[in-house]
């Protein structure tokens, strides 16, 4: 398949009218050609429009039919085959077997949907009888959750394939039975462009309105602001940046009618190393951990940017360990140019602050946007009084947190931001400490694990990919998992409505033999 710089606006291609752009190889921050056509206010608009025009018939479809959409997504992204790898490779400098597993993850987050869309659990069936004898009578009441509106969303800059185009966003809103309209991100614009033409592809092959599906490049703040203000968005799926985020929520805010933005921002990850564990195996565990947060050249959002430990013998040897571990872990490419100035920036910032000291870096190397790992260090007391520290660092940089004893540990944890993970590794003579930290980390995050690393995160039905801000933006979410769907859907309740008009999933005689709530007792389909 070649790429064109054309958008995907329903079923046309289009080049963009507002001007161009290109695709840059980060290795050799270097441009790649073709030319991509950035939208102008009217092709948003377009694209709007036709998603408005397409929700009513889109949501109506039947399980079935869209549960073979999304396997049909899922199948022409892997019929791309080393086209997608390839172009995906040149655009991030991301090797071929991370981008491999995360195709894989991205055709299983659709085929996870397909089966979410099928099981029919997400609609919450729900039936109170009528009783016409009691005083006051009580009517018919059937409940159901439907699709929100067409949702807009913002590709990632770290993920080209499983937060982008096709990823877990916009599988979750195609769900939900709600049209999409994507903002590629300029990272991978080539990479943006296959998938898009294969769900382009898959909404004719499935028989689907036009306006299920549109893509669109354009300036992050531009275009952004547009798709969100305009009417016919209902919600926004984003990750990225906090003042990216933030900017999209302002927008959301002050349109006449309101939408929820679900955007992914910011998260350190903080790792709490506790005293047995550390005393256990110190060593390992600091060598784990630098794995863990060069994985990737630190380009996740689960990233473990902050550990904690009691200072002592063991938390020094943990220390050593990693300092070791990261000295001999390479430079390499970061994502884009923009990216590689941020994170060389927020090490020089972090270098500056009183009271920070600088452990070990990792070894340099002639490539371009090559961020080196580092490890710092500071005390509690600096971290407690120095706002700046709490900022991320979007990379393979880490800050160790040296704490007197637990009460410091403990205040280290009242005092955090909001977080997508936290970490704890225990072992049984822990788990006074841990049973401590564990109400405060359940109001601070939104993953709890122990004896473990943040950087895996599963794609399943009790994933949370979320927390309070400024991780997320509504910790009541999840941008992974089968619960993504919620946030593309609201409930509503139809009263004493006619037979021939009841939808299908509360109809009498469970035709789509779902499980239901009937009268406050779960009912399940013989």
């Amino acid at each position: 398949m070649q790429i064109t710089g054309q958008m995907v606006i329903g079923k046309s291609a289009v080049l963009g009218m507002a001007g161009v752009v290109r695709a840059i190889d980060p290795s050799r921050n270097a441009e790649i050609e073709p030319n991509f056509g950035l939208a102008s206010e009217a092709e948003v608009q377009r694209a709007c429009e036709l998603a408005g025009n397409a929700f009513d018939a889109y949501r109506n479809t039947n399980l079935e039919q869209r549960a073979l959409f999304l396997e049909a997504i899922a199948t022409g992204i892997m019929d791309l085959g080393s086209t997608l790898i390839e172009r995906a490779m040149t655009e991030t400098g991301l090797p071929k077997a991370r981008l491999e597993g995360e195709r894989g993850r991205t055709v299983g987050q659709l085929r996870l949907f397909a089966k979410v869309v099928r099981d029919g659990h997400w609609l919450h069936a729900t039936l109170d009888s009528a009783l016409p004898d009691r005083v006051p009578p009580r009517p018919d009441l059937r409940l159901r959750m439907i699709a929100l509106g067409p949702v807009a969303v913002f590709g990632a800059s770290n993920f080209p394939l499983a937060f982008s185009v096709a990823g877990g966003d916009t599988a979750a809103a195609l769900a939900a039975g709600c049209p999409v309209v994507v903002k590629a991100h300029n990272a991978h614009l080539g990479t943006s462009e296959l998938v898009a033409r294969v769900i382009q592809k898959a909404v004719a092959d499935c028989g689907l309105p036009e306006g299920t599906f549109s893509m669109l490049f354009g300036d992050g703040r531009k275009v952004g602001h547009s798709l969100v203000s305009n009417a016919a968005i209902k919600a926004v799926g984003f990750t990225g940046s906090r003042q990216g985020g933030v900017a999209l929520i302002r927008a959301a805010a002050e349109r006449h009618e309101p939408i929820p933005v679900y955007a992914e921002m910011s998260s350190i990850n903080p790792v709490f190393l506790l005293p047995a564990a550390l005393a256990t195996d110190a060593i390992k565990l600091g060598q784990a951990y630098v794995d863990s947060l060069t994985l990737g050249v630190g380009q996740f959002c689960t990233n473990p940017g902050l550990v904690l430990g009691l200072e002592g013998e063991h938390f020094q040897q943990f220390i050593n360990a990693a300092v070791t571990a990261l000295q001999l872990k390479s430079a390499a490419t970061m994502l884009t140019p923009g990216i590689h100035k941020a994170y060389v920036s927020g090490v020089a910032r972090l270098s500056d602050i009183k009271g920070v000291s600088m452990l070990a870096q990792g070894q340099t190397c002639d490539i371009g946007c090559a961020a080196l790992p580092a490890l710092y260090s500071c005390d509690a007391q600096t971290y407690l009084t120095t706002a700046a520290l709490e900022d991320e660092i979007f990379g393979p940089c880490a800050l160790l947190i040296r704490c007197r004893d637990q009460a410091e540990m403990q205040r280290i944890a009242e005092h955090l931001e909001g977080q997508l993970t936290a970490t704890v590794h225990a072992v049984a003579a822990d788990s006074t400490l841990a049973a401590k930290l564990l109400p405060t980390l359940e109001r601070k995050a939104g993953r709890i694990l122990f004896n473990g690393f943040p950087t895996g995160v599963e794609v399943a039905h009790s994933m949370v990919h979320g927390g309070p801000f400024p991780s997320t933006s509504d910790s009541r979410s999840t941008s992974v998992g089968a619960s993504a769907i919620d946030r593309f859907l609201r409930p509503v309740c139809y009263q004493n409505f006619p037979a021939d008009l009841i939808p299908v999933a509360l109809a009498d005689g469970n035709p789509l033999s779902l499980a239901r709530l009937v009268d406050g007792e779960l009912k399940l389909p013989d």
